[in-house]
């Protein structure tokens, strides 16, 4: 349980590498090692030790480096070249800057910077990076209950993992079969990353808002809710019209209150839903079917997507082409393994969604069946597939073998969906209204 009379702290991992440049706008203090800094510096991890330089100083500092603002809401540090969007399509480098402390740490003989600041402060930037900080209020407050959830519960699983005996698994791998999920088990150092691994928190480098300020006020440590438990509550850009189940993207535990929910206040017609079943798989992502996160309204797909994710406007159906030898090559790159060419791929189990959980590649060499759907997505995208709700459609013709993959939606598809959400919030949905649409089974309630 999360002890109600006090706003936990969250450690958010940032950047990592043999040398770090930042920037620090205010005077901060490491009293462990007496230093008093500000301006920029150059951070390097050498010979087992960690050096600070600027123009004209070089300090030697022991193991670690803790940097603590004097004068916390004045201050702000900025750290140079972080890279975000790791492995999608947007990847690039910015400046990023974030309140709280600064923290150096070593992990595999590089260092990495880590900011340290209380949730309700990190939630701040949270729904500002992960949409716009100029969404509906409604969808503002709900999304601040989920990434707080979020988190919660992943503190209370980080414990959970620690009291274990047996390691944790995310892969099950034989010489046929290679199932991997990905999830944020692999941060040992720190809570979270920043990047869309875990949340995306962008410090106060995305601009916030007075309403932005308001909701997290309002909604000030509310959390979803399932018995005694905090909601893993997690969410995805679009759904696609139905979300996923929990275990068809993750480890294979149900949640009751993360199942499989039409995205619209009624069944579309003309279809049937039981989207594990491949036929009804291809007419639905063949259809046209009604759903709050089928739109092509510019002014909501701004609240939820920041400027570089409106690069992508094809999420609710779209298509990619590959000849034979850019699929056998591209697959072999991403995986590998040389399959030879690529003959087939064949949805083996699909997810109440329509996403592929176990697909089979089969080549000339050699067929493997992967899963799960975001293993299939790094597999098949030189970043990563929209999403594993896709089915295969192979043309042949004197040019060769294409193989061209139609597809529904943007990411796992599990809980709230932010492009539907936006959708009910523009459309007088409250956001209770929205979260229950969302989890059912689940009840708001105040931690702290």
């Amino acid at each position: 349980m999360t002890d109600k009379t006090q706003i936990p702290e969250i450690r958010v991992g940032i950047v990592s590498g043999k040398g770090l440049t930042f920037t620090l706008k205010g005077l901060f203090i490491d009293s462990r090692n007496s230093l008093r800094l500000e301006g920029q510096w150059t951070a390097i991890y050498l010979n087992d030790k960690i050096f600070l330089r600027s123009d004209d100083r070089v300090i030697e500092i022991g193991g670690e480096l803790t940097l603590t603002p004097e004068n916390p809401d004045d201050s702000f540090f900025t750290l140079h070249a972080v890279t975000i969007g790791v492995n999608f399509h947007w990847q690039r480098n910015e400046d990023q800057s974030f309140k709280g402390r600064l923290e150096f740490i070593v992990e595999d003989k590089k260092l990495t910077a880590v900011n340290v600041l209380s949730i309700e402060d990190y939630l701040v930037s949270v729904i500002s990076s992960e949409m716009s900080a100029t969404s509906s209020e409604e969808l503002l407050k709900a999304h601040a209950v989920i990434s707080r959830s979020w988190l919660l519960a992943q503190f209370e699983k980080s414990k959970e993992l620690g009291s274990r005996s047996a390691n944790y698994q995310t892969h099950f791998i034989t010489i046929t079969e290679i199932t991997r999920w990905y999830d944020r088990e692999d941060h040992h150092n720190f809570d979270v990353c920043a990047d869309d691994h875990c949340q995306r928190y962008q410090g106060i480098t995305r601009a916030s808002t007075p309403l932005v300020v308001k909701v997290i006020k309002e909604t000030w440590g509310e959390v979803l809710a399932y018995g005694n438990e905090i909601c893993d509550a997690r969410y995805s850009k679009c759904c696609g019209g139905i979300t996923e189940l929990f275990e068809n993207a993750w480890e294979p535990v149900n949640h009751p209150y993360l199942q499989n929910i039409i995205d619209t206040n009624e069944a579309p017609g003309g279809f049937n839903l039981d989207l594990t079943v491949e036929k009804n798989a291809v007419n639905w992502i063949s259809g046209n079917p009604k759903a709050f996160c089928h739109t092509n309204d510019k002014k909501i797909l701004r609240q939820v997507l920041n400027s570089y994710d409106q690069e992508t406007n094809d999420f609710f159906r779209w298509k990619v082409e590959y000849s034979q030898n850019e699929l056998s090559a591209l697959v072999k790159e991403r995986t590998g393994m040389d399959f030879g060419e690529i003959t087939d791929l064949v949805p083996l189990t699909r997810g109440a969604s329509g996403r592929i959980v176990r697909l089979s590649i089969e080549g000339t060499k050699k067929s493997i069946i992967i899963g799960k759907e975001l293993e299939i997505r790094k597999s098949l995208s030189s970043s990563h597939l929209y999403s594993s709700a896709f089915f295969v459609e192979k043309k042949k013709d004197k040019k060769g073998l294409t193989f061209i993959l139609h597809g529904a939606g943007w990411g796992h598809g599990v809980g709230l969906c932010q492009i539907g959400a936006a959708v009910m919030g523009a459309s007088g949905y409250s956001y209770r209204q929205i979260l229950m649409h969302y989890f059912r089974n689940a009840t708001l309630e105040k931690r702290y």
